[in-house]
């Protein structure tokens, strides 16, 4: 039976590279000498620090500009509140999204469901996986998809037939 696989997840190899490219401008830029600016790439976390907002600020337009230029989608990072650490250093914990939350995928199993199609949805874990018994049906739930969830940066993978 044709299936497959709805799922949330950046290249984590360019998302290397653009928080690398990032530190590296930010090391180069005469408006940062002097200051402790820079990204912090951890396991789907990255961390901003700087010395003041302004700074955080063009800290994160470096990191969203050089995620755009590797074509990774933006919608993938979730910014989090800026905290202050010691001194008058502040930083800022940006999550990085992997996989499908459980209400996310929720609303896609309904979506799919609602819309009459002949094709079935299931949540395994972090992806949601869409079978059906022709393979053009799969591509109207493909299309319907990628027209109503617009807030995810959603991928489609492991299509078989």
């Amino acid at each position: 039976m044709p299936s497959f696989d709805v799922v949330c997840e950046a290249d984590t190899v360019e998302l290397r590279n653009a928080v690398d490219q990032s530190n590296k401008e930010i090391s180069n830029r005469f408006d940062f000498k002097g200051s402790d600016a820079r990204v912090e790439l951890g396991e789907n976390l990255l961390t901003i620090f700087a010395d003041d907002d302004f700074k955080a600020a063009q800290v994160r337009d470096v990191l969203l500009s050089k995620c755009a230029k590797r074509k990774i989608d933006v919608r993938f990072l979730d910014f989090g509140d800026i905290q202050k650490i010691g001194g008058d250093k502040i930083k800022q914990p940006v999550t990085v999204r992997n996989g499908v939350s459980g209400n996310d995928a929720k609303r896609i199993v309904k979506l799919v469901k609602d819309s009459k199609l002949k094709v079935q949805a299931s949540i395994q874990g972090d992806t949601v996986r869409v079978t059906g018994p022709k393979r053009d049906a799969l591509q109207e739930a493909i299309a319907l998809l990628r027209e109503k969830v617009d807030e995810l940066p959603l991928s489609f993978e492991n299509f078989r037939d």
